[in-house]
């Protein structure tokens, strides 16, 4: 196994050993490279100002360069990868089109944020192809201004986004793909110190490699890092041995497959929420909306199904649906697999039916029938780039003027989520009135017991409780009509 990484920053090879290995990406950019105009202020993946843009080599076509949250990234997860910063958007002193428009609309202000505005921008402006029209403030919603001064940044944006492929340009030359490809087929196991611990790495390139080396029970799973970049970054976590997953191309794999009982999302467990979001379009479009506020588009870009999955989080976006769908989870270890129904798989906070020598490979997620309506709620303080107080998945099919079918889940109200079923049981086979669903609301209330935090009070999220019913049936009305 090789015992160091290799990453281009801007265009310049760079090996990486030791402790280095284990820094997340912006420590290394600012603390070694001295690449300062990446700035860090949230270190919670939170505010963009640390955004940079990451390509990992591709087998045909061109890399594409998404943004990303540095400060939540960690280097190891990296290798191969080409990562350009915006010291490596000017080109023999011209400035790029997205720098010029915001020099010239006035979109600088106190200027912290700025560079990480610049960054996103840069990477839509890269992404959006010639025909596609671009929603800024969807394409900016993970890059947070201080100074509230949002018009001239997006004036910026409509400027920019009409000028040729910048980056594309600029990082013409792939040569380094040819030497990145392989490194990413290629597994490592690095050993170094890092704030005074010794530590390990070890990145399998195949899922085999993958299921030997979790026979260590102690060794840290790590897949986005969007959770686990957090508490790194807090001082709450500091593993001996990580187990990193990103080079396991065999669990990223994301496709719809026709079955007896319809057709089915097959998923693995490091499918990003921006290849979910693409398949939601087209196959799931009730979905869209919640997965547009999982975070920014830099979450989405390395956030991946499997880790919100195994994260346990009571409030993780995605679990309500995967709830309704009757999701079921693929785990293996290295003697054989087995398939966990996902209601089945949680058995308390943060409690899970996994074993510590075994890994979630594939999520099957049956997709919503013609007859079927689906209803996804997310309640937080903030549309964007906030965790939620309370999440709901109605799925209901009606017969003529009856609920022949319902399936009900809600997030945040409890130690795990909750599928509903007394109050599941309450509308099937009654009237599609609103009466009906007031009755159901009550069920609900009695059917949970939320506590009270930061986000909400327990009679807040009981009245939730009731209003996502009541919403879903008045919503079917105006549809209707």
């Amino acid at each position: 196994m090789r015992d160091h990484l290799v990453i281009w920053v801007n265009g310049t090879r760079r090996v990486v050993g030791g402790g280095d290995a284990f820094l997340t990406l912006s420590d290394y950019l600012r603390g070694r490279l001295g690449l300062v105009g990446t700035k860090v202020m949230c270190a919670e993946g939170d505010c963009g100002a640390c955004t940079v843009l990451v390509a990992e080599p591709v087998e045909q076509g061109r890399p594409r360069f998404l943004p990303i949250d540095s400060c939540i990234r960690f280097l190891f997860q990296l290798d191969g990868c080409h990562v350009v910063t915006v010291e490596g958007l000017a080109r023999d002193g011209r400035l790029a089109p997205v720098q010029q428009a915001m020099v010239e609309c006035h979109g600088s202000q106190c200027g912290f944020c700025t560079p990480g505005f610049v960054m996103a921008l840069a990477g839509a402006c890269h992404a959006k192809g010639a025909a596609r029209e671009v929603d800024w403030p969807k394409e900016l919603s993970g890059n947070l201004c201080r100074c509230t001064g949002y018009v001239s940044i997006f004036e910026a944006a409509e400027r920019a986004g009409g000028e040729a492929d910048w980056i594309g340009a600029r990082f013409a030359d792939d040569t380094w793909m040819t030497e990145g490809g392989r490194l990413r087929t290629e597994s490592i196991d690095v050993r170094g110190a890092c704030d005074g611990v010794a530590m390990r790495v070890t990145s399998p390139a195949t899922r085999d490699e993958a299921l030997a080396a979790r026979r260590d029970a102690d060794a840290r799973v790590v897949a986005g890092a969007t959770d686990l970049g957090v508490l790194w970054n807090k001082g709450r976590l500091r593993p001996q041995h990580w187990l990193d997953l990103s080079r396991v191309t065999g669990l990223r794999g994301l496709c719809v497959e026709d079955a007896a009982t319809g057709p089915v999302l097959v998923a693995g467990p490091l499918a990003s929420w921006t290849d979910m979001l693409a398949v939601c379009r087209e196959r799931c479009g009730e979905a869209v909306a919640v997965l547009e506020s999982f975070g920014g588009p830099q979450i989405r870009h390395v956030g991946t199904l499997g880790g919100n999955i195994v994260n346990g989080s009571p409030i993780a976006d995605s679990l309500p649906l995967l709830f309704v769908l009757e999701a079921t989870l693929e785990l293996a270890r290295a003697s054989g697999t087995r398939d966990v129904p996902i209601e089945s798989f949680f058995r308390g906070y943060k409690q899970l039916d996994l074993a510590p020598d075994e890994l979630l490979v594939k999520v099957r997620m049956p997709l919503p029938g013609s007859d079927d309506v689906l209803r996804l709620v997310k309640v937080s303080r903030r549309r964007d780039l906030d965790i939620s107080t309370f999440t709901s998945a109605i799925l209901v099919r009606r017969t003529g003027d009856r609920i022949a079918a319902a399936r009900i889940a809600y997030g945040g109200v409890g130690p795990t989520v909750v599928r509903m079923r007394r109050t599941e049981a309450a509308l099937v086979g009654q009237l599609f009135v609103e009466e009906t669903f007031r009755r159901a609301g009550d069920v609900a209330v009695a059917e949970i017991r939320p506590l009270s935090d930061v986000r909400g009070t327990s009679a807040f999220r009981l009245q939730l409780a009731r209003n996502v019913l009541l919403r879903f049936f008045h919503e079917q009305l105006v549809g209707a009509g």
